[in-house]
């Protein structure tokens, strides 16, 4: 017999304890052993639940206890969660988070202590929920060379974004609708503005390459830019916008973290996952291309992953080491946007002859070297699918003001 512990019983908290006793036999049959709640921490009280007699306000009490072996945290932020883990580590017992904030911020911290105690910190449910990518990443395809992982990491921009295009609303509108259904925060700026992606594929990058890649380190910009023209337009050219976060190693060595939105050509399969739905793409030399997809958020999905990791923390006794990442003590391992080399989707205020500005556009790049790209264009919009360097698309944006095309907005463009 095994205890474990829960510290929060929120949404994610809750479904964890749910899904414990829901599913008990099945849950003590993969961990080979029978298990048992033995803590819930929680300030709040809780009279009513049938789970009363389990509840405390001390973490002392779980570390006191010689019996729990795994703590699951559930509770959000970095403190006191950081504090609580690092005490649970450093006295052997291992850690299972949801927590993207804190590992993203901290992760290198709670790993290393892991190291140093035997024991084990584990967080597939920080990114993508119910999706398993965490344990795929260091273990299933240990054995590539990881090149570049882009993901739609956030249901809730990929909810209104869907939204803007198939039922014609404004960003504000599409806002509000995913309020009034509860994917959206009533403050919703972590979503909107990159902040949760961001965290997400900090812990992507620092899983695939090695390294703690900090929030800090990342360009992130949002969707509060995006337009109904903008999805219109995109759609028009048989596309989607989509908020990718993505990391990707460059030729001199360094790797690329960004959050931002891009165009998404139906070409590739993330154009098409819609609603509240995630999908991540990791590109390797042995695999070339492999996707993950699934609800990225939820009280049930997240308690999936979560007990996923704490039936793993249960059957290994030792630390697990191919997941794992160290703090660098520096940054300048990591890129600046001002490095990207991209495709470009412009969109413009005027209508033009579809056909003349294509032709303008690629007569343009043939003259400064790039001869065979295959440009495409509507009236109001361009699509160059090859990358670009920032002094060529900045020269291109010039040339189109300068002959009376100003671009209105322009975004990154995915390879197909």
């Amino acid at each position: 017999m095994k205890k474990f512990a829960v510290l929060g019983f929120g949404t994610v908290g809750s479904g964890v304890v749910e899904l414990f006793y829901k599913n008990r036999a099945k849950i003590e049959q993969k961990a080979g052993e029978p298990l048992e709640l033995g803590y819930i921490l929680d300030l709040r009280d809780f009279p009513d639940s049938p789970f009363a007699d389990k509840f405390t306000k001390n973490i002392d009490d779980i570390l006191s206890d010689p019996e729990i072996t795994v703590v699951a945290e559930c509770m959000g932020g970095v403190e006191p969660a950081f504090s609580y883990l690092m005490r649970c580590l450093e006295n052997g017992i291992s850690t299972v988070t949801s927590n993207k904030e804190l590992i993203a911020k901290k992760g290198a911290e709670l790993l290393a202590a892991a190291k140093s105690h035997s024991c084990n910190c584990f967080f597939e449910a920080s990114v993508g929920g119910a999706i398993p990518i965490i344990r795929p990443l260091h273990r299933c395809l240990a054995a590539n060379e990881i090149s570049a992982i882009y993901g739609i990491l956030n249901g809730t921009t990929n909810y209104i974004l869907n939204k803007m295009l198939t039922d014609g609303m404004s960003f504000e509108d599409a806002l509000a609708k995913a309020q009034k259904h509860g994917y959206a925060e009533r403050e919703p700026s972590a979503d909107v503005d990159g902040h949760d992606a961001c965290r997400k594929i900090c812990i992507l990058a620092s899983l695939a390459f090695g390294k703690h890649v900090y929030p800090e380190s990342v360009y992130t910009k949002g969707i509060r830019e995006i337009s109904l023209d903008d999805a219109a337009a995109a759609h028009e050219l048989d596309g989607a916008i989509k908020l990718i976060a993505f990391v990707k190693q460059l030729e001199d060595g360094r790797i690329l973290p960004a959050v931002l939105p891009m165009y998404v050509p139906h070409e590739n399969m993330i154009s098409r996952v819609d609603g509240v739905f995630n999908c991540v793409e990791v590109c390797g030399d042995a695999i070339d291309r492999a996707y993950f997809c699934g609800r990225g958020a939820g009280k049930f999905p997240t308690a999936s992953a979560v007990m996923g990791d704490v039936i793993e923390a249960v059957k290994h006794h030792k630390t697990v080491f191919s997941q794992d990442w160290v703090d660098a003590g520096t940054q300048d391992f990591i890129a600046g946007i001002d490095a990207l080399n991209c495709g470009m989707f412009i969109r413009f205020d005027a209508k033009y002859d579809s056909a003349k500005l294509s032709s303008f556009v690629s007569e343009y790049l043939a003259a400064h070297g790039h001869s065979d790209i295959p440009v495409t264009a509507s009236a109001n919009a361009c699509l160059i699918p090859e990358p670009l360097a920032k002094a060529e698309r900045d020269a291109l944006l010039d040339a189109l003001n300068a002959n009376g095309m100003p671009a209105a907005h322009w975004m990154p463009a995915m390879e197909a």
